[in-house]
């Protein structure tokens, strides 16, 4: 059965002085699950929210929370992203030595488990562990930033990772320069879960991230063959 689609904004590109308002404002927008960017300065150049930040933001919204782990290690900090509110915990293929171990425990502690491949990473990688996972992330951008332009390959990888997870109930996410333009051609691929975080907040006003967020739905939706 094809996934839904689903879309995420991710709070990156929101106005960190306003947080809470922000995770309001686009769950009120249409978003479907909030992405929350975790970075260490060290797996990736940027430091961005931590387990405390995720909590105060819980009360914010009840839709899913979409934590994406930019960090090496992650294990050591599974448990406090868990009890703060993450509704799924993805890591990095790259981060570390021991990703079965790693989902394991994401999974033990209650949580969807998700799995993301940087932009050099192959497809290959994931097959071992697909059986643990909920969702495959895709990065269609090197991660670290927002604002950056995608990078077309993601498609033909997102295409790949659709046929291995076969009947499985997974959800393929996309997150990188993702755009009205752009939703299309992942879409057709089989990306189900779109991340944006520049092309929703552009505007920095409520009624600006409710169009842009149907923007990008009615373009995937199309190329997914949905009436719009």
């Amino acid at each position: 059965m094809r996934r839904p689609l689903t879309i995420a904004p991710s709070i990156l590109a929101a106005d960190f002085a306003q947080l809470g308002a922000e995770v309001r404002a686009v769950d009120q927008a249409g978003a479907d699950w909030i992405h929350v960017d975790v970075m260490d300065g060290h797996f990736v150049p940027n430091i961005t929210v931590g387990p405390d930040m995720v909590k105060a933001l819980r009360p914010h919204s009840k839709k899913l929370f979409d934590v994406h782990l930019m960090i090496a290690p992650c294990d050591p900090y599974l448990e406090a992203f868990a009890k703060a509110g993450s509704d799924i915990i993805t890591v990095h293929v790259e981060a570390g030595p021991h990703l079965h171990r790693s989902l394991q425990a994401i999974r033990a502690l209650g949580k969807k488990a998700g799995v993301t491949l940087n932009p050099g990473t192959g497809v290959e990688t994931i097959e071992p562990v697909i059986d643990l996972v909920d969702l495959v992330l895709v990065m269609s951008v090197n991660p670290g930033f927002g604002g950056q332009a995608f990078i077309p390959y993601a498609a033909e990888k997102i295409s790949r990772l659709r046929a291995l997870a076969g009947a499985r109930p997974i959800d393929i996410e996309v997150d990188g320069g993702i755009t009205p333009d752009t939703a299309p051609s992942v879409a057709r691929a089989g990306a189900n879960v779109l991340v944006a975080g520049s092309a929703v907040f552009k505007g920095g006003k409520p009624e600006s991230y409710r169009a842009n967020i149907a923007a990008i739905r009615n373009a995937a939706a199309l190329a997914r063959g949905e009436a719009a």
